[in-house]
């Protein structure tokens, strides 16, 4: 068998470990926000009319931060 030589790449990622968990926790909310509607099934009931939008805002928020924020720490150390 042949060996095969990787190498390392000096790129980095366009965003950071912090950055994906984020955007994970994010779709989770979104996900489970309209789930939440779903599952209710009704058209006046109090989580399908309140709750589940609160959390489906608050996962398009924590998303769209998770693509803002920049770690200043990366940018020092290169």
């Amino acid at each position: 068998m042949a060996k095969q030589n990787f190498k390392k790449s000096n790129t980095s990622m366009f965003f950071s470990a912090f950055n994906y968990k984020l955007l994970g926790i994010a779709v989770l909310l979104i996900v489970g926000g309209f789930a939440a509607m779903y599952m209710e099934n009704e058209i006046n009931g109090f989580i399908s009319l309140y709750v589940s939008p609160i959390v489906v805002m608050a996962g398009y928020v924590l998303v769209i931060f998770a693509i803002i924020k920049h770690d200043r720490q990366e940018m020092e150390e290169d």
